[in-house]
């Protein structure tokens, strides 16, 4: 299969990218992959709404940037920050005007929320399922777009570069260029290749790392895999976002979230006695930025004993409660717990990834013609930690901002032809699927264990040497075993995994989202980790 634009994923950043290229080229081809469903996206779960100045005179884009670089701990790179503040408003009203709708008060204006991290109240949100609206103003718009082909369950395998022709490649190799992909389509269980003039990356995050996860089982880290595979550069996977109020519920994957828009409306706080902590570590008390949150909840868990704390509701109106978070109400209802009488049990669980493939201020990625955008790119807007509601925002701008940058330039390639099929000689199918779900869980636990919201530097060096002994047990398995996504995602997570142990070694500080109580304290020299 050949197109002029490829896009692997279905999320935000990805039908942004492939609706805006589809107008400016409609004679063209747009194809986009995904590997499940198209709306099975980490943007089908973002609860909390989306950050812009959309009023200046209650609010402006130097409070958006400084609020932004606060929460980064000062590895935001400011340029980039400045771009996505002021770009992103124009971004917001594209997604309204494709239909997406966010919550009015009576007099019919936007009803902003405040979330941890923002000094104004700025976040637009459609109940507490906002990603999953402008998911769907997304994908409505794109099926009306001819000159868009979306296949699903199509998985990708690799990225095509001048490795596969026979070329010897290294980090340090000039112009590595990407030619397609090698795609698994499950529709026919056949190894087929899809040769792209462009291709863009907007494959999500990669919780699945971590036994406990806000993200969909699909959140793999594909994309990062491949992209490093490729030896492209990867920077900054040491910042892994735990979302301090993941509902409690064991043994229950992907986490459901509790939304920080609850704190932002009221929500408190308690430990197992029911008193207030937030106050002892931040002075801006619950709606601290989530890195604060996350390892006051942490400590507070480990002073107890206990496995959760309690986000109280329950002085919070039921109306209110309801009307601004009806699918909280009814999952915790599911559960048994009301809202109105009892607190909710919470607990952090991995949630965003702030690192990833590096690009640049226009999306592009090291290897040519291959850009990125969305959670799996390391665009330098978060810094440490990622601003709450910044998310959407960026992957709708860098959608945008690859767009601009790649609409022309598609006329000046060519596709690569002569390029081999997939070679599956010698592979057999797998005797024991146990070999690969086992390993995932090994894969988890070593993770959430000794990789999560507090490190040391002898956890991670166990992380290592356990993932170590995972890496050659699964390639092992890869060269003698008919590919498969299961073994496909558990390659991609132990990548993932290496990666962010990677990073956390070299990082001997602590800042941001990476705690190292070996290295409390702050480097100003150490800046961002290429790997």
């Amino acid at each position: 299969m050949q197109t002029d634009f490829l896009v692997i994923g279905s999320g935000i950043a990805g039908l942004t990218y492939a609706l805006k290229t589809a107008k400016h080229h409609p004679d063209k081809k747009i194809l986009v992959i995904t590997k499940t469903q198209a709306d099975e996206t980490n943007t089908k779960y973002a609860q909390g709404g989306i950050a812009g100045v959309m009023d200046e005179s209650k609010d402006s884009y130097d409070k958006h940037r400084e609020d932004t670089e606060i929460a980064g701990d000062g590895l935001c790179n400011k340029h980039i920050v400045e771009i996505v503040v002021k770009e992103g408003p124009e971004r917001i009203k594209e997604i309204i005007e494709y239909g997406a709708e966010f919550d009015k008060d009576e007099k019919g204006e936007y009803s902003l929320g405040r979330e941890g991290g923002h000094s104004e109240y700025r976040i637009l949100h459609h109940k507490d399922v906002t990603g999953k609206e402008m998911e769907r103003a997304l994908l409505h718009e794109v099926g009306q777009t001819k000159n868009i082909t979306l296949i699903n369950h199509c998985f990708v395998i690799d990225i095509i570069t001048q490795h596969h022709l026979g070329f010897l490649v290294t980090k340090s190799t000039p112009d590595i260029t990407c030619y397609g992909v090698y795609v698994l389509n499950l529709n026919t269980n056949q190894i087929e290749k899809i040769l792209s003039k462009i291709t863009l990356l907007a494959t999500g995050g990669n919780g699945q790392a971590y036994r406990t996860t806000t993200n969909p089982r699909i959140a793999t880290g594909d994309g990062i895999a491949m992209v490093y595979r490729a030896k492209g550069r990867i920077e900054n996977m040491e910042f892994i976002q735990f979302h301090p109020t993941a509902l409690y519920e064991p043994g229950e994957s992907p986490s459901f979230l509790i939304t920080e828009a609850v704190r932002g409306d009221g929500g408190i706080l308690r430990n197992k006695n029911g008193e207030a902590f937030m106050e002892k570590y931040d002075e801006r008390k619950d709606l601290a930025p989530r890195d604060i949150v996350a390892r006051a909840i942490d400590n507070e868990m480990k002073k107890a004993g206990t496995e959760h704390v309690y986000l109280d509701c329950r002085h919070i109106s039921k109306e209110s409660f309801i009307h601004h978070f009806p699918n909280i109400y009814e999952k915790c209802l599911s559960i048994g717990i009301d809202v109105t009488k009892h607190m909710i049990p919470v607990s952090p669980a991995a949630h965003y990834s702030c690192g990833g493939i590096k690009t640049d201020e226009w999306g592009r990625t090291s290897i040519k013609n291959l850009y990125a955008c969305g959670e799996c790119a390391s665009t330098g807007l978060h810094g440490a930690n990622r601003l709450a509601s910044n998310s959407l925002l960026e992957a709708m701008v860098f959608g945008h901002r690859c767009y601009l940058d790649s609409a022309d330039k598609v006329n000046e390639i060519n596709v690569e032809i002569n390029i081999p099929d997939w070679n599956a000689k010698g592979t057999s199918d797998p005797k024991e699927m146990i070999l690969i779900t086992q390993s995932v869980k090994e894969l988890q636990q070593v993770m959430s264990d000794y990789v999560g919201i507090v490190r040391t530097d002898v956890r991670l060096h166990r992380a290592m040497k356990r993932l170590d002994l995972l890496f050659t047990e699964t390639e092992e398995l890869y060269r003698s075993t008919r590919v498969s996504p299961q073994l496909c995602e558990l390659r991609n997570i132990i990548t993932v995994g290496y990666l962010i142990v990677k990073g956390a070694e070299f990082r001997k500080e602590s800042r941001g989202l990476h705690f190292n109580t070996d290295h409390p304290g702050k480097s100003q020299l150490l800046q961002n980790i290429i790997l």
